[in-house]
């Protein structure tokens, strides 16, 4: 998963995302989205810090249940 922000004031490109650490001023400032890892699918659209924090610790909640999260290949694998 990739996490990219922006100024909210802005129409500017999303960048990614490296830490609080590496932006200017507050997360408040910012609207931020979730997208796969290939950057191709919005796993969750454009919100605020908290409630996109939220939403990726939920799939990955669910991405590691037993039984789930496995690609066939990994599965396989296995034996």
């Amino acid at each position: 998963m990739v996490l990219q922000y922006r100024k909210k004031s802005e129409s500017a490109y999303w960048k990614d995302y490296h830490g609080k650490g590496k932006i200017e001023g507050q997360p408040q400032d910012y609207d931020f989205r979730l997208l796969s890892h290939d950057k191709r699918e919005i796993l969750a659209d454009k919100g605020s810090y908290e409630k996109v924090l939220k939403r990726m610790r939920q799939i990955e909640f669910f991405k590691h249940k037993k039984g789930q999260g496995r690609s066939p290949v990994e599965f396989l694998g296995d034996e």
